[in-house]
């Protein structure tokens, strides 16, 4: 023991927990135990019974004990990870088992995302030793373990995979199906399909295959029909013989039918116009910081559902399963972007860098794969898009991205200059973010049109692929009153969304496909001269009361679901949440 011990609720950031001010900004390592003790059926049929500690995430490299023996190493945040303890557990039955983590949260420029330590040496300013961490992103860098810790069995022989792809005609959709078995190779499978009533509309059976389904029900985005995020159940049945006992493995998966397709200025969903009308959002909220909170998600979605959203995208990181399995329920449509945030530094494209990334991508899409509502893969924010390095590493990391996953398209989130971005080529879809009159010409609304207008016209004639803005806002004080508008004002930044609106309508008509605010709510950064308590470009607070500018975002919204939905305009916010 090398400190004082305190009690940490998991999940949960660790930082504002305390009333400690040095772990509100720690950087180092931190170490969590607990003892559990398992059911002692798990561990009798020891040759049968494979025993699995999984982490939902911990931020952000972590070692993994248990009793004293290290079972697994994960490095980065926001993905899970898992070790095999069966033979550890089973050796001791009857004794409680000891979990030791040991996190580290430090940020070096070969993370996901990257940062630097620097050291103060000038001994006549600083104590001895004295060292910050340094970020290149706009939010709190917070530690812990975030997400949760479970333990389960499978039998010895278990479904380790399931890839689901589908494609649908008016009539008739197929469900292609790869299953993958470890632990033997002399198994069976059985697959069935079932509606949501229960029924089965399709069997199949073997590791790889095809499931036809008639008339089927597609999955559709929020708004885009009477029965948005409709998911099929397949069941998935393992059979093996070991040792002649007989196991059996059974997974049950949500599928949703539908397609993707990009065009150059259109997004079709099931062959349909999708126009993105959508938050960017933060795992972020007082005293849990990125701990997942059940009542703060279903809170968050009954906001968005108000507000008429039906996308966002998870800037800056993966966001917590649970919250992708009800983007999957209520058909809320998902841009999925891996933790590539603040790739500023020239050593970050470096090969080091680019491994680790390449790496980090291959989790993420083992993690959502699957999911109907994840639409578009994003490798990165704003990364230093400009670098000569940046060519060779955002072709190789888009390049991998689509080999492990051909049926979404790829993007990158981008804020360099149209005519020097390197990694543009690249993408299929155009993300831009921009803050005119906010970070540039702050104060001065009367240029927002021209500039937005010559943004769009510059990106298209360049790369002519479909275009979302990305990110756009303005920081609002709540309960902060200016007219004529200024800085900082609930006014101000009602004013600068209507003037970023009224050029989307024009160029919607043409290759913008979406329009994502920055931000749904307020969120903890950094301390610094720009920020009080934190980025205030919320539309609601950070305890998810609108500001004035939510009721604005919200009538838009609602006006372009009822323009675009091919349903009678019955659609009232309130009705959906019977």
């Amino acid at each position: 023991q090398t400190g004082p011990v305190i009690d940490m609720p998991v999940p949960s950031s660790f930082n504002d927990i305390t009333q400690d001010p040095s772990l509100e900004n720690y950087v180092g390592w931190v170490w969590y135990e607990k003892e559990v003790l398992l059911p002692l059926r798990w561990l009798q049929d020891d040759l049968n019974t494979r025993v699995v500690l999984r982490f939902g995430s911990a931020h952000y490299y972590s070692i993994v004990w248990v009793n004293g023996v290290q079972v697994v190493e994960h490095e980065g945040g926001h993905l899970p990870f898992e070790a095999d303890i069966s033979s550890i557990a089973q050796g001791s039955p009857g004794i409680p088992c000891r979990i030791t983590v040991a996190l580290n949260n430090t940020l070096t420029p070969h993370t996901l995302p990257p940062g630097s330590i620097q050291y103060m040496n000038d001994k006549t300013r600083y104590p001895k030793n004295y060292f910050v961490q340094n970020i290149r992103f706009d939010f709190f860098n917070y530690a812990g373990i975030h997400r949760p810790v479970v333990l389960y069995t499978t039998p010895s022989v278990y479904i380790d995979d399931i890839t689901v792809t589908t494609t649908s005609s008016e009539s008739v959709a197929m469900v292609q199906y790869q299953v993958s078995v470890v632990g033997s190779t002399l198994y069976s499978l059985s697959l069935s399909l079932r509606d949501q009533e229960g029924k089965v509309v399709a069997t199949g059976d073997g590791p790889a295959g095809e499931l036809k389904v008639l008339n089927p029900n597609l999955w559709w985005p929020y708004l885009m029909h009477e029965n948005p995020g409709y998911r099929y159940s397949l069941e998935v049945k393992m059979q093996a013989q070991v040792n002649g006992a007989l196991l059996e493995d059974v997974y049950t998966l949500p599928v949703g039918i539908r397609t993707v397709h990009v065009t150059r200025t259109q997004f079709l969903i099931n062959g349909r116009p999708f126009y993105f009308h959508g938050v960017n959002k933060h795992e972020d909220a007082d005293i849990r910081g990125k701990g997942l909170d059940w009542p703060l998600v279903v809170k968050d979605f009954n906001l968005l559902r108000w507000l008429g959203a039906n996308s966002f995208r998870t800037s800056h990181y993966p966001y917590a399963e649970e919250i992708m399995d009800l983007c999957d329920a209520y058909g809320i449509v998902v841009i999925d972007e891996c933790p590539g945030v603040g790739i500023k530094m020239p050593e970050s494209f470096g090969n080091k860098s680019l491994q680790h990334h390449l790496v980090v991508m291959e989790e993420l899409i083992r993690r959502d794969k699957n999911r109907p509502s994840v639409v578009m893969w994003s490798v990165a924010n704003e990364p230093a898009s400009e670098l000569p390095p940046a060519a060779y590493y955002f072709k190789t990391v888009i390049a991998h991205t689509k080999a492990l996953d051909p049926s979404r398209p790829v993007t990158f989130v981008t804020d360099a200059n149209y005519a020097l971005d390197r990694g543009a080529p690249y993408v299929d879809v155009v993300c831009v973010n921009s803050y005119f009159s906010w970070y540039h010409d702050p104060g001065h609304l009367e240029v927002i049109p021209l500039q937005l207008t010559t943004q769009f016209e510059n990106w298209y004639k360049t790369y002519q692929k479909p275009i979302i803005q990305s990110e756009y806002g303005a920081d609002s004080v709540p309960g902060l009153h200016s007219d004529p508008p200024l800085m900082f004002s609930e006014e101000y930044q009602k004013a600068m969304l209507r003037e970023y609106h009224s050029v989307f309508d024009k160029k919607r008509k043409e290759y913008v496909i979406g329009e994502l605010i920055w931000n749904f709510a307020d969120f903890m950064t950094n301390q610094g001269t720009t920020r009080v308590l934190g980025n205030k470009k919320g539309i609601f607070t950070r305890q998810r009361q609108p500001k004035s500018a939510a009721f604005v975002l919200r009538e838009r919204y609602w006006k372009i679901a009822n323009e675009s939905s091919c349903l009678p305009p019955i659609i009232k916010s309130h009705s959906l949440f019977l």
